[in-house]
């Protein structure tokens, strides 16, 4: 029985040894491989690449075509997805790059089992490779694929990533990699977002550079050859993503050595000493591994590139001298946020382009806690918060966190927030790299504080654990937090995650007894999300506890204790919408009353005042009133307000005149439909309109924007603007005929269609107006586009009618305008309006009929069609045409015509125009030329503020 029982033993043992040996040797075999050889050629920024790719079926379906992501080939032409990117965001470096600039990929050979197979870029995403192979790939096995390759390095001013200006080489996604096969191809283009989908793979990586160079990579080093005037090293690395590579001909790189992995940055340190960075560092990993699962790699490489694509905006936008925080707060915050993108990019192996959402959210809910933790009195304005007469704003006493709210907030008042769940390249500029992530982040804060106990922080720790390099989705985090709470959380990721669905309650009515009270709460959004009710005695805080299922409203009854107010979200927590009506006080009426509050320059709202503003105001309008010193009273906060108003009394310094204008208006945001505000207001203002005349204009406005209720990326828009201007002017004779009354009203309705891009501009409008002495009807269409070449070409086409018109056939001031348009509803930003010589009356405006030269009959009383033409001829020199025909009463219709060269530095915002041949003829040659000379000059700070507008939102 002994010896039987020892048999037995010895063969289970035999039999689990060779078990265990042949489940070793299976999850080697199916374990994704890349084998690299990559010598660089500095003389021509290229690297000559021999790979060996192998890539494993975990699939149950059988596959005959396979997906390469190649996305060095992304900077190929003019027209890949991320030139396309480039183009929507108006940024210019790409298309008008030196072909030597760009990047693309030449592929030599490419074999199964040393015979070649077909393959072709995809047409619309030319840095995706489809392969046919030469033999099924069945479910659990591989192919392997052998490839050679030359890719020619971009310049790093596209994505940072590429040749610098010194010869050094900072590479990503420099090589050709598997796509993600998980029951449908997960392949996707380039598009700067940094979120390339791949399976893990073991990665074995020879690189020859020249002796000058110093290698760093995430991988492991394992060895370095010095042959004459190269250097070969060899790295690799298990379960690894695309890898990144930086060749600098300088130690720019250091090592800063943990228990459980190397840091190896290249951070500014921002004038901190070795000593002081180290420890820091150290504090760094130690909150990263005190919160988190292990980080499975033996190196943690956190690039200065990587933070400043995703800086911390607030942090980098003031000069250094000027910074208002610590040198070493803003290194640990740096050194925090990208080794936090690091980690979850390298471990948790999800859809970026899909759930970028989760990524974005740990990130930043983490943190929000280290700053807790460790700097809990740091305020949203840095050490600026206890200087003299800063000190005073409400900005000065918020805490360094509430930038989120703040940042997620913008977004959302301006409509223009979108679903945390939708894809990352459609969305804007602005929400994927701050709103988006904001809103995720305090998201996660909103769902720890309602399920407390530690429950969510727990459930992310044991998430990340139990799927490290493990493809996944949210889904599983969802079902797996689910599973730890009793608490119902579907409002979470079915409206907070899913929709666009904002949060918003107030306290609709108190009834108060000597020990109870009972209160209503109204949910002004009808949504199924929780809010947290404070109980507090002055500012000190009685109870907390959590309302649940307010669709609209709920009435409940509390114990009295000793509560003197009641507050909805009083940790701001929760991102509400408005907090103005968040609190009711148990004193009685009167003290419900909001006290007003002035303030000097805007200030973040604070919602238990009734905030008034004064803004110094030094302004240039016109020559007339000349410079205009005065004070601007408003209401308008950092963050949209739905009533606004605004009053601007000012003196102008040349007129010694009281001028000024108010405004009183109301918006109000529609969400979900393609009808995207309702705007309605009155504006009003006195100022001058020649010398010593003043013009005194009140103008009631409706109007309705229209854009895609699902893409907010597209610049197509669409507004119906109403208005009724009244007029009052000072009569004149030299500008106003005696038969003419001086005072007038005109009603107007316009629609406008814009789609306005760097490639393609398309825009067109119809107006209407009518008077007592005239009714007249306008189209203008105008294109331009932006050729491969870098030419561009512009079109514009205006035509005018009046439907009746009862004013004197000599009197021009409501007629159209061939050059130079008399602006009767006062809305052109003229410089000298009523010039007729000098500087100021070279001002171009380019409407109605659009010419430069100053031709007869430069006005029409009948009718007028015209046609603006350009095109490029070198960099910022363009030439350009208009012909048309004015039709004036009593005369013949007649034909114009003007050409000249254009200087366009500025599109739209800063142009000179050098008229040449016209009706007039060779005007180049003729006397006073300096006097033909038409300019386009924008001095308003909103309209420049535009030129960054555009490529955020």
């Amino acid at each position: 029985m002994i010896k039987n029982g020892l048999l037995t033993a010895m063969f289970c043992c035999v039999t689990g040894i060779l078990f265990a040996q042949n489940d070793s040797i299976s999850g080697i075999e199916k374990t994704n491989k890349i084998e690299l050889k990559a010598v660089l050629d500095t003389e021509k920024h290229q690297l000559k690449i021999n790979q060996t790719l192998t890539y494993f079926n975990t699939t149950t379906d059988t596959l005959y075509t396979v997906f390469l992501n190649d996305w060095a080939h992304s900077y190929a032409t003019k027209n890949t997805p991320l030139a396309t990117r480039f183009a929507e965001e108006f940024n210019t470096i790409f298309h008008f790059a030196k072909n030597e600039d760009r990047g693309y990929t030449v592929i030599t050979s490419l074999t199964q089992e040393d015979s070649p197979v077909v393959f072709a870029r995809l047409s619309e995403q030319i840095d995706v490779l489809k392969v046919t192979l030469n033999k099924p790939l069945l479910p659990g096995s591989s192919y392997t694929l052998k490839l050679n390759y030359i890719v020619q390095l971009p310049n790093d001013k596209f994505t940072k990533y590429g040749r610098t200006a010194d010869n050094n080489y900072n590479l990503r996604y420099w090589y050709i990699v598997p796509a993600i096969y998980n029951g449908s191809w997960k392949y996707q283009s380039n598009k700067d977002l940094d979120d390339l989908f791949i399976p893990p793979a073991t990665i074995e990586m020879e690189l020859t550079t020249p002796k000058n160079y110093i290698s760093t990579s995430e991988l492991n080093l394992l060895e370095q050859a010095h042959k004459s005037d190269k250097i070969i090293t060899r790295f690799s690395g298990e379960n690894r993503k695309n890898t990144r590579l930086f060749l600098n001909k300088s130690f720019t790189f250091k090592e800063v050595k943990t228990d459980t992995f190397t840091l190896v940055t290249d951070l500014d340190a921002e004038g901190l000493t070795t000593i002081e960075e180290t420890v820091l560092s150290d504090r760094v990993i130690r909150f990263i591994n005190q919160n988190l699962p292990v980080y499975p790699h033996e190196k943690l490489l956190v690039a200065d590139i990587d933070y400043k694509k995703n800086p911390i905006y607030g942090l980098n936008l003031l000069p250094g001298f000027i910074r208002p925080f610590a040198d070493n707060f803003q290194y640990e915050l740096k050194l925090l946020k990208t080794a936090l993108q690091n980690y979850f990019e390298n471990t948790l192996l999800i859809n970026p382009r899909e759930e970028q959402w989760m990524l974005d959210g740990l990130q930043v809910y983490y943190m929000i806690k280290y700053v807790e933790t460790f700097y809990p009195n740091t305020k949203l304005l840095g050490s600026l918060a206890s200087i003299w007469g800063i000190r005073s704003f409400h900005a000065s006493s918020l805490d360094f966190n509430t930038q989120y709210q703040l940042g997620y907030m913008h977004m959302a008042r301006t409509n223009r927030d979108q679903p945390l769940s939708m894809q990352k390249d459609s969305l804007l500029k602005f929400n994927a790299n701050i709103a988006n992530k904001y809103k995720a982040g305090i998201g996660f804060k909103y769902l720890d504080d309602f399920i407390n106990e530690n429950t969510f922080e727990n459930t992310v720790k044991s998430f990340l654990a139990q799927n490290q390099l493990k493809e996944t989705s949210t889904q599983t985090f969802e079902t797996l937090l689910k599973a730890n709470t009793d608490k119902n959380i579907d409002w979470f990721f079915k409206e907070y995650i899913h929709s666009r669905k904002k949060i918003d309650f107030r306290i609709k009515k108190v009834r108060k007894t000597h020990d109870s009270i009972t209160l209503t709460l109204q949910n002004k959004r009808h949504n199924n999300m929780p809010v947290s009710l404070f109980k507090l005695f002055n500012d000190s805080v009685i109870s907390k506890q959590w309302i649940e299922n307010i669709k609209t409203e709920k009435t409940i009854t509390i114990p009295r204790e000793e509560a003197n107010k009641l507050v909805l979200n009083y940790d701001n927590t929760i991102p509400e919408y408005n907090l103005r009506d968040n609190w009711k006080s148990l004193k009685g009426f009167f003290f419900n009353n909001k006290p007003f509050q002035f303030r000097l320059f805007k200030d973040i709202e604070d919602p238990y005042y009734n905030q008034v503003f004064l803004m110094p105001l030094v302004e240039f309008r016109n020559i007339y009133d000349g410079l205009s010193l005065g004070t601007r009273i408003h209401n308008k906060t950092l963050l949209r307000k739905k009533f606004n108003y605004s009053f601007s009394p000012q003196y102008g310094t040349q007129s010694n005149t009281l001028t000024g204008s108010g405004s009183i208006y109301q918006w109000h945001n529609v969400e979900d439909r393609n009808l995207f505000f309702i705007y309605y207001g009155m504006t009003g203002s006195y100022q001058s309109y020649a010398e010593n005349l003043f013009v005194r204009k009140l103008n009631p406005t409706l109007s309705f924007g229209f854009r895609d209720k699902n893409d907010f990326r597209s610049n197509i828009y669409h507004t119906l603007d109403i208005k009724y201007l009244l007029f009052n002017r000072d009569k004149s004779p030299v500008f106003i005929q005696e038969n003419d009354e001086p005072n007038y009203s005109v009603f107007n309705i316009r629609y406008t269609h814009s789609d306005e891009n760097l490639i393609d501009l398309k825009k067109w409008f119809v107006d209407f107006q009518t008077s007592k002495t005239f009714g007249k009807i306008a189209f203008n269409y105008q294109i331009r586009h932006l050729y491969e070449s870098n030419r561009q070409f512009s079109f514009r086409f205006f035509a005018g009618a009046f439907l009746y018109n009862t004013n004197p056939s000599d009197f021009n001031y409501f007629s159209f305008a061939l050059d130079r348009p008399t602006d009767y509803l006062f809305e052109y930003a003229y410089l000298g309006r009523s010039e007729s010589a000098g500087i100021f009356s070279q001002q171009l405006i380019l409407a109605e009929g659009g010419f430069k030269s100053k031709l007869q009959p430069g006005y029409a009383n009948q009718w007028i069609t015209t046609v603006n033409l350009g095109t490029s001829i070198w960099r910022y020199f363009q030439l350009y045409g208009d012909i048309g025909v004015v039709k004036n009463k009593n005369q013949e219709a007649k034909f114009v015509y003007d050409s000249g060269l254009r200087l366009n530095l500025v599109q739209d915002y800063f142009e000179v125009y050098f008229p040449v041949y016209s009706n007039l003829g060779w005007e180049i040659g003729q006397p006073n030329y300096d006097q033909k000379i038409r300019f386009i000059f924008t001095v308003d700070p909103q309209a420049l503020l535009g030129l960054f507008r555009r490529k955020w939102y």
